[in-house]
Order: C-alpha cells, then structure tokens, then sequence
C-alpha cells in the first residue's frame, strides 16, 4: 500500500499537468439572440410580414364587419326575423374569422420555422468561421444552464451575419 500510493500520486501529478498545459477555449451563443437580432431573420421576418398582410387585413375587415352586427344587435331596433338572419350572419362570421386565423397562425408559423432552418446553416458557417478565426476549441449554444459572460461570442456572431448579409445585397444589386 505504502508502495503504490506515490506511483499514484506521480500519475495524478502528470495527468493534471498535461490537463493544464492543454487549455480548452470555449465560446458561448446565444441563439435567441442570433435569431432576434441576426438581419437575415429580420428581413426573413419583413418578407413574411409582407406576403401575410393581405390575409391579415382581410381578416380584420371580417371582424370589423362582425363587431358592426353586433353592434347593431345591440342597438335592437330590427325586426325579429331580420335580428335572426342578423345573429346567423354574425354566429357565422365569428366562425370564419376563427377558423382563417388559426390556419393563418399555423402557416406563419410553419412558414416561419421554414425561414429558420434556411438560415441555420448561415448561422453554422458563421460560428465555425469565427471558432476558427479566433482559436476556439468548442462552441456552445443555448439553451445552457449557465455560461460566464466572458465566454459569451454572440456579439462576434451577429457582426459575422451582418457582414455575410451586406455582402449578399450587393451582390444581388449587382446582378
């Protein structure tokens, strides 16, 4: 026992130098950032905004002309048949309201996770560039339970992006 007990403390003396000698250089991201703040998923963001108006709008015209049976319901001063077609019309209205804005809410969300996984490979190549660049051993992205603010590389992150984004438009203007 007395024998093997230096060996074992010669073992653990150059196994935790050699763990010394090799510093691991980690990086933190976090996505919920990159993917709030990245400009090719706000402008991804704009593109649906803008492809999804004209069903939005349409939509709230519906509820305002539901709002305005109402309200002449409220008022009471048609005649019983007509008040029936009338809350008809509104029973109806109300369920086509609710049914285009749950299919409008799934394809926009649908439609949304498209544009995300179209941009993760940018988001990839962007992390793998600068892990590069800057001797990185491991990147980490979240969710985590908990990384020091120094290890934090976001910020290199979204400027990487924004490069490769401006990039992209003049090429595109080029064109």
């Amino acid at each position: 026992m007395k024998r093997t007990l230096p060996i074992v403390l010669i073992f653990f003396m150059v196994v935790a130098s050699q763990a010394t000698a090799q510093s691991l250089r980690v990086g933190y991201v976090d996505m919920k950032r990159v993917l709030d703040n990245a400009p090719q998923v706000i402008a991804g963001r704009e593109q649906l905004d803008l492809e999804f108006r004209p069903r939005n709008e349409a939509i709230e015209f519906q509820e305002r002309q539901a709002k305005t049976m109402e309200d002449r319901l409220q008022i009471g001063d048609i005649a019983e048949d007509a008040r029936v077609r009338l809350e008809r019309d509104l029973r109806e209205t109300r369920r086509t309201v609710n049914r285009q804005k749950e299919d409008l809410r799934d394809e926009l969300s649908f439609r949304r996770t498209e544009e995300v996984q179209k941009l993760e490979g940018e988001i990839n190549q962007a992390v793998q560039e600068i892990a590069r660049n800057n001797g990185y051993d491991l990147i980490l992205s979240s969710p985590v339970i908990y990384a020091d603010p120094s290890l934090d590389i976001t910020d290199q992150i979204l400027q990487q992006l924004n490069i490769e984004y401006d990039a992209d438009l003049r090429d595109r203007s080029l064109r």
